[in-house]
């Protein structure tokens, strides 16, 4: 799976993101491309980005960036911050950021 963006490491971490627990990339909707963050997209797309709404939650578009498991929005959003699939912990601190990429009110 391509990350773009400036990944700094195999676990999806890039320059702007890049704690411990800074490892998912999101698929953007707008160009179906994994980022680690909305500054990597920004940076390297010639487009604005679009956020997933509320009938996009069963699409795979996050990565867990320690075994590259794929998961649905909804996965993610209720995961409680750790990959179903390895229990590797995510940054609890993405939800602030999670208007950025969902509009799932």
């Amino acid at each position: 799976m391509k990350i773009n963006g400036q990944v700094i490491d195999e676990q999806t971490r890039c320059i702007h993101y890049h704690s411990p627990k800074d490892i998912i990339a999101i698929k953007f909707k707008c160009c179906g491309k994994y980022y680690p963050c909305y500054t990597c997209h920004e940076d390297e797309s010639d487009h604005l980005p679009l956020t997933w709404g509320a009938n996009d939650q069963e699409t795979k578009a996050i990565l867990c960036g320690v075994c590259k498991y794929e998961m649905s929005i909804r996965a993610y959003l209720n995961c409680n911050n750790q990959c179903p699939n390895c229990d590797s912990k995510f940054n609890p601190s993405c939800s602030n950021h999670y208007n950025l990429y969902f509009d799932i009110k």
